[in-house]
Parts: structure tokens; sequence; C-alpha cells
């Protein structure tokens, strides 16, 4: 918040103790329109950053005030059910009062100080709200993680992040106990949130059952870290990515508003595992603007079960992965009446245009595709009211310069593929990553000049609207032919027998790589002949994109490998074709 804007909103929220207008009446609260405009410029980059931010403080605590004022309607901010009968809802005064228990269990129990790191890995429980807050009342930096992670995975992150703490729950805390303490020194406290308890643990809910509610938060800087996220992994070991108070805390308004097209009056409901950026893209995005965050339990993610929650609760905009659009289209969406829901978006992946076509036939709505990294806030959209062109990315948002690229760092053409890149000199954009931590050679081998490559590839046309590729990696050069995998992926996705797909490049004596195709048939076709499938599918690629670009190999599977959060590994795929020829394809010439 601008420094006058602060001390104006302090003032006057401090109406109870203090200041009386004429006739000893109180001033009017200041308007939370202009308040969140303000926060907009900011976003936007048309005003500057100040000096001093803290999200807990400045928005959450704000809301709460102003919500006991009326000047925010009596519905949840937060609003969690479990599908059993089970629910939790919390408005902003409540959230306040809450994350501030968290805030000294975090402060008194686990000894963590303003830097100190919080690994935080749960699954989707109210719980991971509430500590996420409480990571920015204390200034501890929080490090979500998906809950899926293995042992592996864990000693991994907890020694390259050098985390003083852990909360998760039942299900992972044995993976935690398999580490043995000589490989994470760092680690000082285990947080359980659980209704049992275990040995070497503390059990949360009782520690919050007993906290007290005042907290004085503490006073951040606007680039004082936030929060530590690791990349997909999907080219190598997986990366930490540092971002600040302001990147996430402010960054997010403007996309809350535009791309989610959020109200105080909408409630939000994101399916993303909470160690995916995407929960972190919600939690800001909509509390930010005054909405409410819906939640559901999900274990696992169900297409009858959204489904039947987007029917029977008063859900306004929704975002889920592309498998999840994917799995809902499959679905006779014709048995289902949606009574709330008017917007609806999709990232984390390409949206194959088929899935957009079925969607927008059967339901009636636009699906609003996002581009963005763990390293970035929103890079690319189809926001609100905006021409939507099947298939593209959307248009660069106005907190970036983003350019396509040539491995020389020359901006390309309209037309021509290359790397994504975002201008980060002479000024870096707020809102992007802080740094790879630990990592100097990374941050410095991924800027070109001015700007910095996001490993991706893609095109931009005439009209300024983007189409992804792939990741640097996966594109497959082919008899001098350069295919992009997403492409070839999206044909096979309009087939009715298909799943999932991934494409990879496979070594060829002659075209030096052909494409091939690892497809997960839909349940209806898994016993058909699989070489009629496979010639029916090569002829349906030839037909829907070039002939040149259909997959000379086909494989049936039954799962794709993914990351952690869920996204695809083609480079397992791309390793397993090539073997000891991997990242030589010469040598199959």
């Amino acid at each position: 918040m601008m420094p006058w804007l602060r001390g104006w909103v302090l003032k006057v929220l401090r109406n109870a103790q203090g200041f009386c207008g004429p006739h000893g009446q109180q001033p009017p609260l200041p308007d939370p329109q202009k308040i969140v405009a303000t926060w907009e410029a900011i976003s936007l980059g048309r005003q500057p950053v100040p000096e001093y931010f803290n999200f807990a403080h400045d928005v959450l605590d704000m809301w709460s005030q102003l919500e006991k004022a009326g000047h925010r309607p009596q519905i949840p901010a937060f609003w969690w059910v479990n599908g059993k009968g089970t629910e939790v809802k919390w408005n902003f005064e409540e959230l306040g009062e809450q994350s501030r228990n968290v805030a000294n269990v975090l402060q008194d129990m686990c000894g963590l100080q303003p830097g100190d790191r919080m690994m935080l890995v749960l699954p989707r429980l109210p719980e991971w709200w509430l500590v996420s807050m409480a990571c920015i009342r204390t200034g501890a930096v929080m490090i979500p993680g998906v809950s899926q992670l293995t042992e592996k995975d864990l000693r991994y992150r907890l020694q390259a992040s050098r985390a003083k703490s852990i909360i998760t729950s039942d299900s992972l805390a044995p993976q935690v106990d398999a580490i043995s303490a000589d490989y994470c020194p760092s680690l000082q406290s285990k947080l359980l949130v659980s209704d049992g308890s275990r040995p070497g643990w503390m059990n949360f809910r009782e520690l919050l059952h007993e906290a007290s509610t005042e907290h004085n938060c503490v006073r951040t800087k606007s680039q004082d870290p936030l929060a530590i996220y690791f990349t997909s992994g999907t080219t190598g070991a997986p990366k930490m990515v540092e971002h600040s108070q302001a990147s996430y805390g402010l960054g997010f308004l403007a996309s809350g508003r535009r791309w989610v097209d959020l109200t105080k009056l909408d409630i939000f409901w994101n399916t993303s595992d909470t160690g995916w950026v995407k929960a972190a893209w919600t939690l800001f995005s909509a509390w930010s603007n005054g909405s409410c965050i819906f939640v559901h339990e999900l274990p696992p993610v169900d297409a009858k079960i959204i489904l039947n929650v987007l029917s029977s609760y008063p859900i306004n905009s929704m975002v889920g992965a592309p498998i999840v659009y994917r799995m809902l289209v499959q679905q006779d969406l014709s048995r289902y009446q949606f009574q709330s829901l008017r917007h609806c978006l999709t990232g984390g992946e390409a949206l194959n245009p088929d899935v957009r076509e079925k969607w927008k036939s059967q339901v009636g709505l636009e699906l609003h595709e996002g581009y963005g990294q763990s390293k970035t806030v929103l890079i690319c959209a189809n926001s609100k009211g905006m021409k939507i062109k099947s298939g593209s990315m959307g248009k660069a948002s106005p907190l970036y310069d983003v350019q396509i690229m040539d491995d020389e760092g020359n901006i390309l053409s309209p037309g021509e593929e290359g790397n994504i890149a975002v201008q980060v000199r002479p000024t870096r954009p707020f809102c992007f990553f802080s740094c790879y931590l630990n990592n100097p050679q990374k941050t410095e081998a991924s800027e070109r000049g001015d700007f910095h490559i996001m490993g991706d590839r893609a095109h931009k046309d005439k009209d300024g609207y983007f189409w992804f590729t792939g990741i640097n990696d996966d594109v497959i050069n082919s008899s001098s032919y350069r295919i992009g995998p997403v492409e070839v992926e999206n044909a096979l996705a309009e087939h009715p027998v298909v799943l999932e797909a991934a494409v990879v490049s496979s070594p060829d004596p002659i075209r030096g790589e052909v494409v091939k195709a690892f497809i997960v048939l839909s349940p209806a076709y898994s016993s058909q002949d699989p070489k009629k499938l496979t010639q029916e599918l090569q002829e349906h690629v030839k037909r829907v994109t070039a002939p040149y670009k259909y997959p000379r190999k086909v494989a049936f599977v039954s799962e794709l490998p993914k990351t952690v959060s869920g996204k695809i590994q083609r480079n397992k795929l791309r390793s397993q074709e090539w073997g000891e020829l991997r990242g030589n394809p010469q040598k199959a010439r």
C-alpha cells in the first residue's frame, strides 16, 4: 500500500479510539474499491511498490475491519468441505484470529524468527491456509510441497532449503521420520496436523487450542522473502525459486481481477493440490479482492465429485488443470446444472483445443487459459472479455514485456518459434522471482542480455497472442522438421480413444529422430486391437496436423510419468527411448 494510503486507512480503521468529525460523528470508512484500485495500480506497475508490505496485515486485516463495518457482504472468506458432511466457514475476522493463533505457535513453540524457513506439506486441509498466513505474520518463509512427496523428495527439499520446521499430516510423517537427522541438521521442530499423537512431533491442533489470539504482525519490507517453491523437475532436479512479500502479495491482485474476474461477492474454487503454485495464486488473487476461497478435500480428484460440487454449491469461478477438464468432458454433462458458475480457468499445461470446445458447447462457458511458472505470476492469459483463439495462451500480462527470442537473444518476428523471454533489465518486474537460491550459475545462464529465458518455446502471432510449443528440450527435430510435442498431443487428444498422451523424440537411423506417442486409452477402448488403433491414430494426426508430424511410433501405456505437481515428464520418456544415445541424436543416424 502506498504510504499515504496506508496512513489514511490505518487512521480511519482506528475510529473506535479516536477521531470524530463534525457533531461528534465518525467519518466513513474508506471505500474498499478505491483501496483495491490502488493495489491494482501497483500490481499493474503503474505505481511504485511501497517499501513495506505484509499481506496478512495490509490485506487480510483490512478486509476484517471493513467486514466488521459492513463494507463486505456476509459471505465466508474461506469455505472448506470434505464431502462427508463436515464444513468449515470463516469470515475475514475469524481468519485473522485463527492465523494469529498459529503465528504464536510458530514463534513460541517452533522458535521461528523472520527469515527462518518452514516446509508446509499438507493435503487440502484448512490448516494449510492458516499456516500460510501465520508464516507471513511472523516473517517466516513458507516452502509448500505437494502431499505426494516421497521420502527421497522430502530429504532433498529439507537439505536444500535448510528448513527449520516442517508441518505435515499423518500420511507423510513416517517418510519424514525415516530421514536421518544427520541429513537435515537444520530441522528443529516438527508439527503434526492430526487428532492423534506421534513420538517426536508436536500436535498442532492441541497447540492451536492453547495459543493466544493476540499477536503483533512483523513489519516486513516488500522485498523480504515470502515463499520458496521448488520447480517441477521436468528437466533435471527441482530448483528453488524465491518470491518476495510483494511479488506474490501484490502481484496477483491484477490477475485476480482481470483473468479470474473476482469481486468481493465471488466464491472461487481451485482444484489444485496445496503444493502447486496455483494454490498460492488462488490465495493471493482471491483474498486481495475480498473473495471467498472454496476448498474440497478431494482425495483423490474425481470427475463426478467435481461436477456434483459445482451443482451443489454457489461457486462462481473455478480453475483446474487441463487434465481436470479432460476428465469432466468425458462425463454426461447434460445431467448437471451449474446455477452459479460463470467463469472457468485453466493452466499448468497446454489446453487441448478439443477440450475447450467440448466444455464450451456442453456447459456454455469459455475456458480461459493462462500461462505462468513458479518463477512468476501470470505471464500470458486469455482475460475476461478478450477474444479467445483456441489453442493460444492469450496475450502478455501488462506486468511483463514478453518476447520470443532465438538462442542468441534476438527478438523474432511474428510466426517464428523461439524461446519465451521476459525483460528483466533495466528494471526487474517486482512480481518476478528474486533468484534461484544457492544457484547463481543457473540464474546467470537463464539470461540473454536484458531478458530472462523462461525455458519454454512458443511463437507469437501478429495480434500478440502466444502459442505454446513445448519445453526447450521437448522439441523434436526430424529430417530437419522441428515438431512441437504439444501440437501432436492436442491432435491425439481430439480422438475419443485417447485419455492422455505424451509425445517425445525417438531415435531413427534415417531421420535421426521421429515422433513417438505414449498413449493412455480411455477405459471404454482399452480392449481394442492395438495395431488397428495405432493406424487409426496415425491417420487422424495426419488429417488434423501436417503429415510429417504424425507419430511414427506409438506405445499404449497404463499411465504416464509425472512430477509430484502433476506435470508429464517427457524427459523420462525421452531418456527411456534414447538410452545411451540420449542427448546425441547424431549417433542414431
